[in-house]
């Protein structure tokens, strides 16, 4: 038997969700399984430098990036341009 799952979208996207599946003729529980069935099909995102657990909740997970190493000290200066 398939596992109940409660999700939290805001309203504005539910109701985008609701009218795409009823223009395909659909339920709204199908549309999120096969929406989440493709995510989980394709190629994973990004390169994971260290891979200890679900990305989702791991907070020691790091990606790599074109962006400054130095960034979350000197995000002032990057935003705004001043000295921190």
């Amino acid at each position: 038997m398939p596992d109940r799952t409660t999700i939290v979208m805001p309203e504005l996207l539910k109701a985008k969700a609701v009218a795409r599946a009823r223009q395909r003729g659909i339920s709204f529980g199908e549309l999120v399984r096969q929406a989440v069935e493709k995510e989980v099909a394709a190629p994973a995102r990004g390169k994971s430098k260290k891979k200890t657990g679900d990305p989702f909740w791991d907070n020691l997970v790091t990606y790599d990036d074109d962006g400054p190493v130095d960034l979350a000290a000197r995000h002032d200066d990057y935003l705004y341009g001043e000295e921190s």
